[in-house]
């Protein structure tokens, strides 16, 4: 089941981040989830064909990249690239090793994204779709060069690129080499805007750190999900930096939006269309 497929999850209430109530299991079916937002019970299937939204108050649940996948491309068709890149352990951190395997086996990945191409509402697109089930979407070697392929690729094809951030950030098991993916992406997008080609950047809960301070933030067009954690450093150690509160609702997509770090924040369920419109508006070509 999706249920189980996925990590602890925050959402906003009140301008705060917060952690959901636990699930009482004794209570709800195992056919039900339970709302982390409003504690709505949900039937789970019905829950996956609303892409993991909530009917009642409209929270956005955490979904895979293979579901993503599945509901960006024309009928769910895509082609993947480079799944079988493995981390290493550059500085042999100790029970790295370890912890990857482990998050391969539960996520089924080998790595926190996902590269594929397709077609979007007919225009022959790469994406590149973060999991965060994968060591909480971190950014090691890996990511970073996966990344950083899909922008080779688009620019090689001469056609857009999308890309899903959902991350914590730059993976600390790796050090420099983690932080070196910031400037190896940044790099690629610039030759991708050069040759005149559009790189469209989706922002997911959570978007932060790392990430953010590279690809994430560098599309043409930047757009996010309702209710979307995006910033760089958390808000608590904002606030025990600058000796301030925050203001309410700081660093969700809606704040963003309003201060203009974000052009629009899109539905879940509108996604697939608005990107469509997206890249044809910006001369992508048809698949057909």
């Amino acid at each position: 089941m999706l249920r189980k497929s996925f990590q602890k999850q925050y959402f906003l209430v009140r301008g705060e981040r917060q952690a959901p109530a636990p699930r009482d299991t004794k209570d709800i079916p195992d056919f039900c989830v339970k709302c982390p937002s409003c504690g709505e019970i949900l039937l789970e299937e019905e829950y996956d064909k609303a892409f993991r939204v909530c009917h009642k108050c409209g929270h956005h649940g955490r979904i895979t990249a293979p579901a993503r996948l599945e509901s960006l491309f024309d009928e769910g068709r895509y082609q993947t690239f480079d799944d079988q890149m493995k981390t290493l352990n550059p500085l042999n951190f100790p029970g790295y090793e370890e912890k990857i395997e482990k998050y391969q086996k539960n996520s089924d990945l080998n790595e926190a994204v996902v590269v594929a191409s397709g077609s979007i509402d007919g225009v022959r697109t790469v994406a590149a779709v973060m999991d965060s089930r994968f060591m909480m979407g971190s950014m090691g070697s890996v990511v970073g060069e996966k990344v950083t392929r899909a922008v080779e690729m688009a620019t090689e094809q001469k056609c857009p690129l999308v890309v899903f951030s959902a991350s914590g950030g730059a993976r600390m098991q790796e050090g420099i080499v983690s932080l070196m993916q910031m400037a190896k992406t940044s790099a690629a997008l610039g030759r991708h805007g050069k040759a005149g080609l559009p790189y469209v950047s989706v922002l997911t809960d959570p978007t932060t750190g790392g990430v953010t301070a590279s690809f994430a933030m560098l599309g043409d067009i930047i757009l996010a999900e309702p209710g979307a954690l995006i910033g760089f450093a958390g808000p608590r150690v904002i606030e025990q930096t600058i000796k301030q509160k925050l203001p309410e609702g700081f660093q969700s997509a809606e704040f963003l939006l309003e201060h203009g770090f974000v052009d629009r924040i899109v539905p879940r369920a509108e996604m697939k269309r608005a990107l469509g419109t997206i890249l044809k508006l910006h001369g992508g070509e048809s698949d057909e």
